[in-house]
């Protein structure tokens, strides 16, 4: 790793800088040259990291961040270290914790899967009625302007960004961007550290053969969508949960028992540790469906999951974004 360097985001206040309820303050940190993760702990609901590309007076954004507030705390902390704003803002996907402080980088050509586009402007600002207690701000969606099917490659300066689409497995327009050079990873949501996947919307086998995909790459820095910076060991702990939940799936569909049911009498065991382990249920319902034949990122009612997460976890999981 070179030439490490932590900063914390810069603001007035506390809650200025989006330490929030937590208590810790959003950090930017170059996990390589002039690449930077800025990690948003605890990692939990709407807590995201981004990403920071540099190469001469160039520069590339890997995500937003969930509220105004806390977009605006990560403006401040690029422009710490940024020559000038990011000219490019990838998103990896569509869910508004990575992607509603778009608008407070207008200089920036938002890029994303073609899929991106399309659902982000189907959901609209919907997560914020999950968490209305949430200071939201006043957010503007901006949904990709520049989108792509497959893979593209991205030119910072003499860096060079690999954006690759591996879905449906988080959701179904998920995308890395992969600096091979720099043996960096941003993986957005397809990986989480110590914090529980989600993937009710995409697919846990897609999800497994996406972890396949990223190792293939053999990053050694692997900057996950939610938690701290990781090693490529994470990998290996993300496809253990996900083939728990495969396995629990034949469990109890051999057993006719309804998902939440199976989750009531599952012991999680090390995974009872992970940030967000209601997480269970909705994933128990899309295991279920694949199990039955269901179509990878097929369509789900993800507002009667959420409901069916929040009876399971015996009220509203909390958020502090």
């Amino acid at each position: 790793m070179t030439g490490v360097t932590t900063a914390t985001a810069v603001g007035a206040t506390e809650g200025a800088a989006g330490g929030g309820a937590t208590g810790r303050r959003p950090e930017l940190t170059e996990v390589a040259d002039g690449v930077f993760a800025y990690v948003q702990p605890d990692g939990g609901w709407c807590l995201n990291n981004a990403g920071l590309i540099l190469s001469g007076d160039r520069a590339a954004l890997v995500d937003t961040a969930a509220t105004e507030t806390r977009a605006r705390g990560l403006r401040e902390a690029v422009l710490s270290v940024a020559p000038a704003a990011p000219q490019v803002l990838v998103n990896t996907h569509f869910h508004g914790d990575h992607t509603f402080g778009n608008f407070v980088f207008p200089e920036a050509l938002v890029v994303g899967h073609e899929r991106a586009r399309t659902e982000m402007t189907e959901a609209g600002l919907h997560l914020t009625g999950l968490w209305p207690d949430v200071e939201w701000g006043a957010l503007e969606l901006v949904p990709p302007a520049l989108t792509f099917r497959d893979r593209l490659t991205l030119h910072i300066g003499d860096k060079a960004a690999e954006v690759l689409h591996l879905g449906p497995a988080h959701t179904s327009n998920d995308t890395v961007v992969w600096l091979p050079a720099e043996r960096v990873l941003f993986t957005g949501d397809l990986v989480m550290n110590g914090v529980t996947p989600f993937c009710p919307m995409g697919s846990v086998a897609g999800s497994l053969e996406a972890l396949d995909t990223m190792r293939a790459l053999a990053p050694e820095v692997v900057v996950t969508g939610h938690g701290p910076v990781a090693g490529p060991g994470v990998f290996d702990e993300t496809e253990a949960y996900l083939r728990l939940l495969q396995d629990l799936a034949r469990q109890g569909l051999a057993e006719k028992l309804d998902p939440v049911a199976l989750a009531r009498r599952t012991d999680l065991g090390r995974y009872a540790r992970w940030l967000d382990a209601e997480r269970l249920v909705p994933n128990l319902f899309r295991a279920y469906a694949e199990e039955q034949g269901e179509p990878r990122g097929s369509r789900v009612d993800m507002s009667e999951l959420f409901r069916r997460m929040v009876e399971y976890h015996g009220g509203l999981p909390t958020c502090h974004a």
